[in-house]
């Protein structure tokens, strides 16, 4: 009796062992990790980051006014405090063009600097503007594009005196928002059942049906204007350069896991690397023909959301919980001991 009992413990301790090896990821590992985690003085939620024309001088926002200051690269943050009338705004947006910077945030919130963020003025914002502003690109001196969380797109020419909407009509709630470096945009809708792009020129939104059941997560553009997507279940898709409303056939780099995939960004025209949830990192060097996993990045304890490049060699990876990582592609780091601790 105590055999059998005995035979049936192996065979259910032999069925665990399968089932949790059916879910082990096959993907490949990175031959090293160039991540390097980055202490920030905030358990803020951090949402974007921006340098100056010296990118050893650089800035940090966030959630509760969140403003962070770097003068050596990224290696170290220094807190500062604006002195605003509420200290609960939510900073969503940063950018600087050379010493020229601005930040948007909530409620109608938009800050700007001409002098490398020695000093910030507050630009008016009518309480007619629909939704509230979620990004902000620097253009040049005096000129800046505004974007609110509805998809009203606004330009000022003149430091934000006045400023003149780009679209006649909002598109409605967004879950994100990008903008390639032609100037057009691709809107995911909040619920991620549909997405809505605009360029230069057009005076609406053109709404687009998701082209399969699963919800889209994110998307962007490449370096060459191609639209990428990602959707629910791990799922990486890119458009055809050729016919641009129809899709390429869908990806899943990680077949095997669960977790969703939230930022993807280009180091160079070939290297992608793409984020997701629960310390989950992903490298192509093929234009996203192939992928390898960073495991080492696995044991940082936050889902890493944005993904920005400044050049090939000045990268930041921003996660929740105050998680910062800097690329650093001469040094491989090891992030589980420092994750842990």
């Amino acid at each position: 009796m105590h055999s059998i009992v005995r035979s049936w413990q192996r065979i259910l301790a032999l069925l665990v062992v399968v089932l949790m090896c059916i879910g082990c990821s096959k993907v490949p590992s990175t031959s090293y990790n160039p991540w390097e985690i980055i202490t920030v003085p905030t358990q803020a939620k951090l949402l974007d980051i921006a340098f100056t024309d010296n990118l050893q001088h650089g800035y940090l926002v966030g959630s509760s006014a969140t403003l962070l200051e770097t003068k050596d690269g990224g290696e170290t943050w220094k807190p500062l405090t604006l002195q605003l009338d509420d200290p609960k705004y939510r900073f969503n947006s940063v950018s600087f063009s050379l010493k020229e910077g601005w930040i948007v945030g909530e409620p109608g919130l938009v800050l700007h600097t001409t002098d490398e963020g020695a000093s910030w003025s507050r630009i008016p914002v009518s309480e007619k503007l629909p939704g509230g502003p979620i990004s902000i690109l620097a253009l040049g001196k005096n000129s800046a594009e505004m974007v609110t969380n509805v998809g009203a797109i606004y330009k000022t020419t003149d430091g934000g005196k006045n400023w003149k909407a780009q679209v006649e009509q909002a598109v409605g709630v967004l879950r994100n928002i990008k903008r390639s470096p032609d100037g057009k945009y691709v809107g995911v809708s909040a619920k991620g059942n549909f997405y809505s792009t605009w360029e230069p020129g057009q005076t609406a939104w053109v709404p687009h049906n998701r082209n399969s059941s699963r919800r889209v997560e994110n998307m962007g553009f490449t370096d060459n204007g191609q639209l990428w997507m990602l959707a629910r279940g791990g799922q990486v898709q890119f458009n055809d350069p050729e016919k641009p409303e129809e899709w390429l056939e869908a990806q899943y780099p990680e077949v095997s896991t669960s977790w969703g995939l939230l930022d993807m960004a280009y180091r160079t025209p070939e290297e992608i690397w793409l984020g997701g949830g629960s310390g989950n990192l992903l490298r192509s060097a093929d234009g996203g023909k192939t992928w390898e996993k960073d495991r080492d990045v696995e044991g940082v304890p936050a889902n890493l959301y944005k993904i920005v490049f400044f050049s090939p060699e000045h990268g930041f990876i921003i996660g929740d919980r105050g998680i910062l990582l800097k690329y650093q592609p001469s040094v491989a780091y090891s992030l589980k001991s420092d994750a842990k601790s």
